[in-house]
């Protein structure tokens, strides 16, 4: 069974730190700073062997050049000569292997264009999304379209609903309060609220959360929703009513939020 922590950094960022009891091995997941990474290392006595790259954004790579020059991990990540340090580039379809456990390889553009996830199937799936998916959210569209997007989401909303999802910031709060003004009446919507400003005030993560609570209530996966069409449309912001407008119109009004 695979371990899976957090390592906080910068504001709001988490750096996955992957490990497998009986290892000393250890994977992180998108360091965009090293002094957190050596941090633990250090403190655990772990080695750092492996290392995954979601996309080329300095939050997630940054600590990647002082990682490499340490402890000479293998590094995974999209096909983008830009990120300096990548092993082993990855493309949609490939299976890599951490730990016994095999990772495949999603291509969701949308964030940014070379944006990939890595997704561990089995009894308890796991995704680690980078910025596409958050928890009651989604990325900004700095290099995609809301189409392209969009269809990246849906790829990730067709895995199993209990699959772990752990994106790369602590964002809840503010996507859920979002989220309300689009479904208020979304009791679901609510709970989760709660539960999230609950461990927020315990010094806790919300992240992960599941497939299955974001298709509940994360208005950028509910975009055939007839409450969020209706909400839009009383806003007199809807831009059409298939769902990659809908989408549209939902990441419009929240980069206006």
């Amino acid at each position: 069974m695979l371990q899976i922590r957090p390592i906080p950094a910068f504001d709001d960022n988490y750096i996955w730190l992957i490990t497998r009891e009986g290892h000393t091995g250890a994977c992180v997941v998108d360091p965009g700073d090293a002094a957190p990474v050596e941090a633990v290392l250090q403190r655990e006595g772990l080695q750092l062997d492996t290392v995954f790259i979601t996309h080329h954004h300095f939050d997630h790579v940054g600590g990647l050049a002082r990682l490499i020059e340490r402890y000479a991990p293998l590094v995974y990540g999209p096909d983008n000569p830009a990120i300096a340090g990548i092993g082993q580039a990855l493309h949609a379809g490939d299976a890599i292997t951490l730990f016994g456990a095999e990772f495949r390889i999603l291509e969701v553009p949308g964030h940014t264009l070379d944006h990939i996830a890595y997704f561990h199937p089995g009894n308890a799936p796991v995704l680690f999304c980078g910025d596409t998916l958050f928890a009651g959210g989604c990325g900004r569209l700095f290099e995609g379209t809301p189409a392209t997007m969009y269809a990246s989401l849906l790829s990730l909303a067709k895995l199993p609903p209990q699959t772990r999802v752990y994106c790369a910031h602590e964002y809840t709060l503010a996507n859920l309060r979002f989220a309300r003004a689009v479904e208020p009446g979304n009791s679901a919507l609510a709970d989760r609220e709660r539960r999230a400003r609950q461990l927020r005030e315990n010094a806790e993560p919300t992240v992960p959360s599941t497939i299955a609570e974001e298709l509940a209530t994360n208005p950028f996966l509910r975009c055939e929703a007839a409450s969020v069409i209706d909400s839009l449309r009383t806003a007199a912001r809807l831009q059409g009513t298939r769902a990659e407008e809908v989408f549209a119109s939902v990441r419009a009004w929240k980069d206006s939020f």
